[in-house]
C-alpha cells in the first residue's frame, strides 16, 4: 500500500508553530528596515512538522511504502494531510482535486487545525474522506479502524505513552537544509519533544485544545533519539518543541545527564515559563549545549494577562531571567502581543518600551491571532474581522479594534520590529549572543547600559 504525505510552503508557512496552528512570517511592511528583519528570518530553513516525521516511522513500521510530496500530486492508496490555518484553503482545494483524481483512493486529514476545525472540513463535497481527530500518531495503533470506517470525523484521542512511538523518521526530507538562525550556529537543526501538553489554561491558547495536562518521555530515550539524530542524519542541534519545559525539574535534571553522555557536544533550545527555571537547572543544560531559550511575555499589562487567563509573572523576575540568561551565554527568545481589540497606540507602545527593558537577544512581536478551537475564539468570534485564515500569520491585524485601524495596528506592529532591535543599547548587551563566534574581538561586558531608552513620540498616522 502506498501512502502519500501531501505538504506545501504556500504563505512561508511553519506548520509546527502556535501549537500546531501555524505561522508565516513577518510582512516587512513599515519600511526599509522591517523589509531586512524580513529578511533575516527567511534565512531560516525550519523543519518539517514534527509529526510528519512520526508518521513517516509509523507508516513505515506498519509496513507501508511513504511518499512526502510538497504541492503536487502522485498517485496513492491513501493521502494523509496536515493543514496549518495560512495553508488551509489550498490543502482543501488539493483534497478535492485528489478526490476526482482518485476516486478509490483514502484521504486523511491530521493534526491541530483537523482537531479544531474538524466539523467544517468534514463538510467537503471530496469522497473518501475522513477526518482523523486526535494525535496523528494514534494511526500506530488504529490504522485498520480508519482505513474501513466510513465517518467523516474519527476520534482517536492521544497516545498513552510516548514512549511506545518509533524514532521520527527524518529520511524522506531536507533535512540537511534545515537551520533555526535565532537559536543555533551550529547545523542541520531538528525538532524534538521531551513531553506533549500544558497545564496552564491561556484562553488563546492552541496546545491545550487536545489535553490540558503534560505527558513525559522517558530522558534516556530521548538523549537516544538525539544520538540517533547525530548518527543517521548529522544533526548538530535540536529545538525541543516542548512548551512548558523543566515542568518536572526532575526529567530535566536526568536528560541534561543524558546529553552529556552523547558521543559529541551538540546545541538544543527549548522553551518554557521564566518560573519553571531555575538557577541550577539552566547550569546544568548549559553545561550540556543549551544556546537558546524561547519564552512567552506577551504583555506587560497585568489586567490583559488576567482577561486571557494567562498566569503573570513579576515584571521585575523577567528581566533578571533575561540577565541571567545573558550573564550566562544563552540566548532568550522573548514572545510579546499586540493588537488586543482594547490597544491603543500607548498600550502598543507600552509592550514595545518593556520589550526594550528587558532586551532580550530576540524579540517576537505577534498580532494577536483568534484560533479556532480555543475559548478566545468563541469569546471574541463578533470582534473578527477577517475570517480568511491564509491571513492568519500572526503577523496581520484580523480582527476589529476598539480605537485604532487594523492599517494603524499594522503600522504599529512593524515599528515594534524597528525600533527595538535598531538601538545601540539592544547590541551592546546582546552582540556576544548574537555573534559568539567573534566574543574575543568584542569589549568586555562587564555591566550593563541601564537606560529605558523608551519610544514616546507616538507615530503620526496612528495619532
Amino acid at each position: 500500500m502506498k501512502v502519500c504525505l501531501w505538504d506545501t510552503r504556500v504563505n512561508d508557512v511553519q506548520k509546527d508553530f502556535a501549537g500546531g496552528m501555524g505561522v508565516g512570517m513577518p510582512t516587512g511592511a513599515g519600511g526599509a528596515r522591517s523589509r531586512f528583519i524580513r529578511h533575516l528570518y527567511k534565512r531560516d530553513v525550519r523543519p518539517t512538522a514534527l509529526n510528519f516525521a512520526y508518521l513517516v516511522a509509523v507508516l513505515k513500521q506498519l509496513g507501508l511504502e511513504v511518499n512526502y510530496c510538497v504541492d503536487e500530486i502522485v498517485p496513492a492508496d491513501v493521502f494523509i494531510f496536515n493543514p496549518a490555518l495560512l495553508s488551509l484553503d489550498l490543502e482543501m482545494q488539493t483534497i478535492e482535486k485528489i478526490s476526482a483524481q482518485y476516486p478509490k483512493s483514502k484521504i486523511l486529514i491530521v493534526g491541530q487545525v483537523a482537531y479544531a476545525m474538524a466539523d467544517t472540513i468534514a463538510q467537503t463535497q471530496a469522497e473518501n474522506v475522513t477526518v482523523v481527530k486526535g494525535e496523528p500518531e494514534q494511526l500506530l495503533f488504529k490504522w485498520d479502524e480508519i482505513l474501513q470506517t466510513n465517518q467523516r470525523i474519527f476520534e482517536v484521542g492521544v497516545v498513552a505513552d510516548l514512549d511506545l512511538l518509533p524514532l521520527p523518521d527524518w529520511s524522506l526530507f531536507e533535512f540537511r537544509k534545515y537551520r533555526i538562525l535565532y537559536d543555533f550556529w551550529r547545523f542541520p537543526s531538528t525538532f524534538i519533544q521531551q513531553s506533549r501538553g500544558c497545564t496552564f489554561k491561556c484562553n488563546y491558547c492552541p496546545y491545550i485544545m487536545i489535553e490540558s495536562k503534560t505527558r513525559f518521555r522517558d530522558p534516556v530515550l530521548v538523549a537516544a533519539e538525539m544520538q540517533h539524530g547525530i548518527d543517521r542524519y548529522g544533526f548538530e542541534s535540536f529545538k525541543f518543541r516542548d512548551p512548558l519545559f523543566g515542568l518536572n525539574r526532575k526529567k530535566a535534571l536526568q536528560l541534561a545527564d543524558e546529553i552529556g553522555r552523547l558521543s559529541k557536544r551538540v546545541q538544543f533550545s527549548i522553551e518554557t515559563r521564566v518560573d519553571l527555571m531555575k538557577k541550577e537547572t539552566l547550569e546544568a543544560l548549559k553545561a550540556v549545549g543549551l544556546t537558546s531559550i524561547t519564552i512567552g511575555i506577551e504583555t506587560p499589562d497585568e489586567h490583559t494577562l488576567k482577561k486571557y487567563d494567562r498566569v503573570a509573572i513579576n515584571d521585575d523576575r523577567q528581566k533578571d531571567f533575561v540577565r541571567l540568561c545573558r550573564s550566562m551565554g544563552i540566548r532568550t527568545v522573548a514572545g510579546f502581543m499586540v493588537g488586543f481589540p482594547d490597544d491603543t497606540t500607548q498600550s502598543i507602545y507600552d509592550v514595545l518600551n518593556y520589550a526594550r527593558k528587558v532586551n532580550p537577544t530576540y524579540a517576537n512581536f505577534n498580532i494577536v491571532t483568534p484560533y479556532p478551537g480555543t475559548q478566545f475564539f468563541n469569546e471574541v468570534k463578533d470582534d473578527v474581522a477577517d475570517f480568511d485564515f491564509q491571513n492568519y500569520s500572526v503577523y496581520k491585524p484580523v480582527m476589529k479594534y476598539k480605537n485604532l485601524t487594523a492599517e494603524q495596528v499594522k503600522e504599529l506592529h512593524g515599528k515594534c520590529f524597528s525600533k527595538f532591535y535598531f538601538r545601540s543599547r539592544y547590541f551592546k548587551e546582546n552582540g556576544r549572543l548574537l555573534w559568539p563566534q567573534v566574543n574575543r574581538f568584542l569589549p568586555s561586558a562587564e555591566t550593563e547600559s541601564v537606560g529605558t531608552g523608551e519610544v514616546k513620540q507616538p507615530l503620526r498616522s496612528a495619532a
